[in-house]
């Protein structure tokens, strides 16, 4: 089983603006998402995961537990709720929009393999892909 703790940065993205465009992110929010190339961080201690996300224009971090539902406020700023699980060496991330302000849900699927983590981004019928090269 690969090891997911460590340091990775983008090195190739597919089908990002679709994403960010479905689920409602403006223009220029897009724009910079498109322009990002964001280094992400993942550590563990005592059962809680710490992800990091680091980009010129913004940096995000989350702590979870695996299984527990948490608030999330993500890069382009909406609130969601989310879940993340461990199958395999896979961490499925699923984030629940709020569903009476008719925001839409989305399910972030990592897979850590010993170079790399390949991402791939789901919301409706948009899938985009991001591979990330292990740095550690």
């Amino acid at each position: 089983m690969a090891k997911i703790a460590g340091k990775y940065k983008m090195e190739s993205s597919e089908n990002f603006d679709d994403f960010m465009k479905a689920l409602g992110v403006g223009l220029v929010m897009r724009k910079m998402g498109n322009a990002a190339t964001p280094t992400v961080e993942i550590s563990l201690e005592d059962d809680v995961y710490t992800m990091k996300t680091t980009t010129t224009f913004k940096t995000t971090e989350v702590k979870f537990k695996l299984g527990e539902e948490f608030e999330e406020t993500t890069a382009d700023g909406r609130n969601v709720k989310s879940t993340i699980t461990l199958e395999g060496n896979k961490m499925i991330h699923n984030q629940k929009g709020d569903e009476e302000k008719k925001e839409k849900s989305s399910v972030l699927t990592r897979e850590f393999t010993d170079t790399e983590m390949l991402m791939e981004c789901k919301v409706d019928d948009i899938v985009c892909k991001r591979v990330y090269k292990r740095l550690d």
